[in-house]
């Protein structure tokens, strides 16, 4: 296993025999922050799955279901989300609770391989509950409230404290197909109880007091361009606020998500990480330290001009068999060469592969989650398999592996 510290971004190879049990902790031997790791297996009832994605033919009956524990205040929205998962012979519920106290006491007794959990709930709420279930015994859990939609502040939240997913409630108020929300809601639990959940806590310092930055940015000595499609939002909530604020380099990052909601991610997104996180727009002078998110229906583009570099950002349509995250990696490649990077994050498509191997034939490196910690998997297994990727690590160790190549690019 491949650790990264997120304060000095030195390289930690531990080895298998050093972890015992589920939680491991040490010292980074360079800056001394301690540095606490928890892994947890939630390989139980996932065979069935597994041979079912990869279309064998599989006897159901010898494989352990996968087991679903529901997380409602509400009677009735309990009922329809376990007839649902108990409509699915591959699902089975072993627990329902009515609030986040009592889920915590039914996670040691059932052992789920996934837990549906709402927002607004009494006692303790689902927010508070997800902290302690992602510090005590961290599983794969998607968010089901009415709460979560997306460009919600209560959606970006549960993202940060370690939600895979989020959906809304099943309503025939909401003027939805019930028959194609019950199937979104068994699609995502298979998705999420396939994501293998690594939760890395770091003791560290506090962010850094965005009053106290410089209003002109650091110099900007490199360029990493970032591709995230679906699942995006969870993908760079483990990668942005982690990133050093000190490094000489920008990063640009296309979502797949509509530009308003873009909007007002980079609002929150800001609000929780150590660099400065803005909307691209055109015509920015790129700076250190600093974040730009554009939304794939942009055709957005980094340009060297007078000595400067700045993004060119408009609606011109994208040339034909190109994508938007392939656009902006390829002229990162062309404007900064060996000093430019490409990071391709959770997805499907073939989005950002083009562009990818464009920056690794400049000379550029390359960074793809690793497909075991994404909630979909396509477009990073197929980065890995096309390419010679330097760095395959999970979204919690994207940050620190970054930083470290940052930090010896310009040292």
């Amino acid at each position: 296993m491949i650790l990264f510290c997120e304060e000095c971004g030195t390289r930690h190879d531990i080895g298998q025999d050093q972890i015992k049990g589920n939680d491991f902790q040490f010292a980074c031997h360079t800056c001394n922050e301690r540095l606490v790791v928890s892994l947890v297996d939630k390989s139980k009832g996932k065979k069935v799955h597994a041979a079912m994605a990869e279309g064998g033919e599989t006897n159901t009956s010898s494989m352990e279901p996968l087991k679903v524990l529901v997380v409602d205040d509400s009677k009735m929205i309990r009922r329809v989300i376990c007839d649902i998962i108990r409509s699915d012979g591959t699902k089975e519920v072993v627990g329902e609770a009515e609030n986040g106290k009592e889920a915590l006491e039914l996670l040691t007794k059932t052992n789920p391989d996934v837990i549906t959990l709402d927002i607004n709930m009494p006692v303790m709420d689902g927010l508070t509950a997800l902290k302690h279930i992602m510090i005590t015994n961290p599983t794969p859990t998607v968010m089901i409230s009415a709460l979560t939609q997306e460009g919600a502040l209560e959606t970006f939240e549960s993202l940060k404290y370690g939600a895979i997913d989020f959906l809304p409630k099943p309503s025939k108020v909401r003027g939805g197909d019930l028959k194609s929300q019950q199937e979104e809601i068994l699609r995502k639990i298979d998705l999420v109880a396939g994501v293998q959940i690594e939760s890395i806590r770091y003791l560290r310092r506090p962010a850094m007091d965005k009053s106290q930055e410089p209003a002109t940015g650091y110099e900007c000595r490199c360029v990493l361009a970032f591709g995230a499609a679906e699942g995006g939002y969870g993908a760079l909530l483990n990668v942005i606020p982690r990133l050093q604020a000190n490094l000489p380099a920008a990063y640009v990052a296309v979502m797949h998500q509509a530009p308003h909601h873009i909007d007002a991610f980079a609002r929150y997104l800001h609000q929780c990480s150590q660099v400065t996180v803005q909307r691209a727009v055109n015509g920015a002078v790129l700076r250190g330290g600093t974040c730009y998110l554009a939304a794939s229906t942009e055709n957005i583009s980094v340009r060297k001009h007078l000595d400067q570099l700045q993004l060119q950002v408009d609606a011109t349509p994208i040339s034909e068999g190109h994508g938007a995250i392939d656009q902006l990696m390829t002229s990162v490649a062309l404007s900064m060469k060996n000093r430019s990077a490409g990071v391709i994050l959770t997805g499907t498509g073939v989005d950002g592969l083009e562009g990818l191997g464009v920056i690794i034939k400049s000379g550029g490196s390359s960074f793809v989650q690793d497909p075991l910690s994404c909630l979909f998997k396509e477009t990073p297994t197929a980065a890995i398999n096309t390419y010679p990727v330097q760095y395959s690590v999970s979204d919690k160790q994207m940050a620190g592996a970054i930083n470290a190549f940052i930090n010896s690019l310009t040292r």
